[in-house]
C-alpha cells in the first residue's frame, strides 16, 4: 500500500483490486508463494496501445520490506520517475529487474555490481545519463544486460568481459562513443548483440567472429564504424538479422554473404559499399534494404524475387534498370514497405501497389514510371505515396484524401485536386493540375 501511495495518477485502473483488508496475492500484478502466501514478485505493465494505460508517480522504498521478492517488473508505465529505486539493494532474493519504457533519470548507481544475484538487468527505455558503472562487472550471474534507449556516455567498460553467462547484450539508443570493445570472445551464449544508434567508431572487432555459432542479432546500424564488412559474417549460420546500415563501411560485400541461408532481416543501407552484391542462398527474406550505397544491381535480385514471404523491400538508388510489370515476385501480398525510389524503372506500378493487402508506403520517386494515377488502389493501411518526378498521368483521385503523406510533384497529372490536408509542393510541377491548394481552375 505503501508503494500504491506513490503512485498520484492511475487512469485505466491498474491498481484498482489493490484494497486494505483484502488478500494482497489476489491483487492485479502481485505474486505469491503458494505455501507461505509470501510476495515473491511485482508484475505492472501498461499497454503501449492504450494511451490511458500508465502511471504518473514515483517507486515508493516501502518495498524493500518484501524480503522474498525475487522479480521486479515495471513496464511501459510511462510517466514513472525518480531516480534508480535504491531499495533493491535490500532485497536479498532479486533476480530478476525489469523497469523499461518509464522516465527513470540520474545515474546508474556506482555500487550496481552488489546485486550479485541478479539474472536480468533491464533499464531500457528511462532517462539514465552517466557512464556505465564498471561494478557492473559484478554481476557474474546475468544472462541479459539491457541499458538501450537511454542517455548514457562514454565507452563500453571492460568489465564487461566478466558476464560470461549473457546471452542478451543491448546497447542501443545511447551516446557510447570510442571503439566497440574487442572482448567478445568471452560470451560462448550470446544470441542478441543490439548496438545501433551510437557514436561507435573503428572497425567491427574481430573477436565478434567466436559469436558465430549462436549470435541470431548482430545490429551495429546508425554509428561511425568503417573499414571493409569482415569475411566472417559469412559463418553465422544461425544469424537471423543484420544491421550495419548507416555507417561507413566501403568495399564489396564479401562473397561468403552466400552462407548466410537462415537471414530474414538484412540491412545494409547508408554506406559507401560497392558491385558486385553475391548471390544469396536464402530460404526466404522478410526485410532487405540495400538503399544508398554504389551497387549498379540491374534487376531486383532473383533470390529476392523467389521469397515466399516479404514484408519490406528497399533498394533506393541501387541501380536498378527494368521494367516494373516485368517483375512477377513469387508473393506480394504481405509486403508493407517497398522504396524503389532514384532507379530507371519504367513501365506501370499499378500491377504490384494493387496486388497487396498490407501495403502501408510506396516510395517510386525519381524513376520513368508511366501509368494512369486513377488505377492505383489504397489499402485500409495505405499511409505513404511518393511518385514525384515521374511520367505518371491522368487525374489525382479522392481516395488520396485517406493517406498521411503524398508526393506526386512533377508528373504529368491533370484536372481538378480533390479536397486534401497536403500541401502545394505535394502537386506542383505537372501539366495541369488546378484548385487547392495550387491556383483555382478556370471555369469553362
Amino acid at each position: 500500500m505503501g508503494f500504491k501511495s506513490g503512485i498520484k495518477s492511475d487512469p485505466s485502473g491498474i491498481l484498482k483490486s489493490w484494497i486494505p483488508g483484502t488478500d494482497c496475492c489476489t491483487w492485479q500484478g502481485v505474486t505469491c508463494l503458494f505455501d507461505d502466501k509470501r510476495v515473491t514478485s511485482l508484475y505492472l505493465s501498461g499497454n503501449p496501445e492504450n494511451p490511458k494505460s500508465f502511471f504518473s508517480g514515483t517507486i515508493s522504498p516501502s518495498l524493500s520490506k518484501i524480503k522474498n521478492l525475487d522479480g521486479f517488473y515495471l513496464l511501459n508505465l510511462k510517466n514513472i520517475s525518480g531516480p534508480f529505486p535504491g531499495f533493491l539493494f535490500k532485497l536479498p532474493k532479486l533476480q530478476f529487474i525489469y523497469i523499461e519504457n518509464n522516465q527513470l533519470s540520474g545515474r546508474i548507481p556506482e555500487n550496481i555490481g552488489n546485486l550479485t544475484r541478479l539474472d536480468v538487468l533491464s533499464l531500457t527505455g528511462n532517462r539514465f545519463t552517466g557512464t556505465i558503472p564498471s561494478s557492473v562487472g559484478g554481476l557474474t550471474h546475468l544472462t541479459q544486460l539491457q541499458l538501450g534507449n537511454n542517455s548514457l556516455t562514454g565507452t563500453i567498460p571492460a568489465t564487461i568481459a566478466r558476464l560470461k553467462n549473457l546471452t542478451y547484450l543491448s546497447l542501443e539508443g545511447n551516446q557510447f562513443s570510442g571503439a566497440i570493445p574487442d572482448f567478445f570472445s568471452s560470451f560462448t551464449d550470446l544470441g542478441i548483440l543490439r548496438l545501433s544508434r551510437n557514436k561507435f567508431s573503428g572497425k567491427i572487432p574481430a573477436s565478434i567472429s567466436t559469436l558465430a555459432p549462436k549470435l541470431r542479432y548482430l545490429e551495429l546500424g546508425h554509428n561511425q564504424l568503417s573499414g571493409k564488412i569482415p569475411d566472417f559474417l559469412g559463418k553465422f549460420r544461425a544469424l537471423d538479422t543484420l544491421d550495419l546500415s548507416s555507417n561507413r563501411f566501403s568495399g564489396t560485400v564479401p562473397a561468403s554473404f552466400k552462407n548466410l541461408t537462415k537471414i530474414f532481416n538484412l540491412n545494409l543501407a547508408n554506406n559507401l559499399l560497392v558491385d558486385p552484391f553475391p548471390e544469396m542462398n536464402v530460404k526466404g527474406i522478410e526485410s532487405l534494404d540495400l538503399s544508398n550505397n554504389m551497387f549498379h544491381l540491374n534487376q531486383i535480385p532473383k533470390w529476392v524475387t523467389s521469397s515466399p514471404i516479404i514484408f519490406s523491400l528497399k533498394l533506393a538508388r541501387c541501380g536498378i534498370k527494368m521494367k516494373l510489370d516485368d517483375w512477377k515476385p513469387a508473393e506480394t501480398y504481405f509486403y508493407d514497405f517497398i522504396d524503389l525510389s532514384g532507379n530507371e524503372i519504367s513501365g506501370s506500378a499499378v500491377g504490384l501497389v494493387n496486388s497487396t493487402e498490407y501495403l502501408v508506403g510506396f516510395w517510386g520517386s525519381g524513376n520513368k514510371l508511366k501509368f494512369d494515377f486513377e488505377r492505383l488502389k489504397f489499402g485500409e493501411r495505405f499511409k505513404y505515396l511518393d511518385l514525384s518526378h515521374n511520367l505518371v498521368f491522368g487525374k489525382v483521385p479522392k481516395s488520396v484524401a485517406g493517406l498521411e503523406k503524398l508526393n506526386v510533384s512533377y508528373n504529368h497529372l491533370c484536372g481538378e485536386i480533390p479536397k486534401t490536408k497536403f500541401p502545394a509542393s505535394a502537386f506542383v510541377g505537372n501539366d495541369c493540375l488546378c484548385g487547392a491548394p495550387l491556383q483555382p481552375c478556370k471555369k469553362a
